[in-house]
């Protein structure tokens, strides 16, 4: 499969970069990642990577404005992204061939090729598996940092359970690159004062029934009473994950129109249920969407049901 993509990349002399909507680390680590590795080692291509931008996340990675033209006869590579409706910029399709690159459990069959590795611990891990298949290539700095970043986020500094033996070779032959490794700690962990106040509420306010299950409503006036807009609550999700008895939980964050659900989990699959609810993702980290406050309660029902013991 990687030799199926290097010669589509050597083929094409314009290549376009896409990734998910509300981009987290992982996306924009191997959308970023992927474009360095290509500059780095074809400099005569062009290579735009596009989307909307993350205002947190703008210190790894800016993208690139392009006009629809620049899609004529072009390469196309969505990064990090199950099903086409999560794809940011919906211009993927104007390109001449798509590619799809992903660790996600497949929702959506599109690309050709598709490589898809559900045991990767991120799509960051394997792109870095193209230059360590690939041991001529260049990788500079710049890149290795955004695969590193993208590694980071996906498994938590390491901790979550999708960290295997690749995943730390690969995070050895990335660090073996001299960028600033604690500068890099520094900022991607860094948080907003408003947003330290809204994670003492988190923190104070969070329900955790017998069960296991745990959850915390941020309520839009609440959200915003904090100076603060949904998407900043997201990177609260696991503000209350080391509660002993925890076994999954939801953050909601109400938007405008609808509610935003991040679930996480120690053991219950999630992603299922998360289907239920207009989202997806892994079995134990996925995202859903409600409508109502309702709605939310039975979401957090069927969580709590998730969490029961079997008899």
């Amino acid at each position: 499969m990687i030799e199926q993509i290097l010669d589509k990349i050597r083929h094409y002399n314009t290549i376009i970069i896409h990734r998910h909507v509300r981009p987290d680390p992982d996306a924009l680590g191997s959308q970023g990642g992927l474009a360095r590795l290509i500059r780095d080692n074809f400099p005569e291509k062009k290579v735009y990577s596009v989307g909307e931008e993350a205002a947190d996340l703008r210190f790894l990675v800016r993208m690139d404005r392009i006009e629809d033209a620049a899609y004529r006869g072009a390469l196309v590579i969505v990064c990090d992204t199950a099903n086409q409706a999560r794809i940011s910029d919906a211009r993927y399709t104007l390109g001449d061939a798509l590619i799809k690159i992903d660790h996600h459990p497949v929702v959506d069959a599109y690309g050709d090729p598709q490589w898809v590795r559900t045991e990767a611990s991120s799509t960051s891990e394997m792109i870095t598996s193209i230059y360590m298949k690939h041991p001529e290539l260049t990788l500079s700095d710049a890149a290795a940092r955004l695969l590193f970043a993208g590694i980071v986020g996906d498994t938590g500094r390491f901790q979550f359970s999708n960290v295997t033996k690749e995943t730390f070779l690969a995070s050895a032959r990335l660090v073996s690159r001299p960028f600033d490794r604690q500068a890099f700690f520094d900022r991607l962990y860094q948080k907003k004062l408003d947003l330290v106040r809204l994670n003492g509420y988190v923190l104070q306010h969070f329900t955790l029934t017998r069960e296991g299950a745990g959850y915390i409503k941020l309520p839009l006036d609440l959200i915003r009473s904090y100076h603060l807009e949904p998407s900043d609550a997201a990177a609260l999700v696991n503000s209350f994950s080391m509660t002993e008895g925890l076994k999954a939980w939801a953050l909601f964050s109400e938007e405008e129109s609808r509610i935003r659900v991040r679930l996480r989990s120690k053991g219950p699959v999630i992603n299922s249920l998360a289907a239920d609810y207009h989202g997806g993702g892994h079995p134990l980290a996925s995202g859903a969407t409600v409508y109502s406050w309702d709605e939310a309660d039975r979401l957090i029902d069927a969580l709590v049901a998730l969490c029961r013991p079997e008899k």
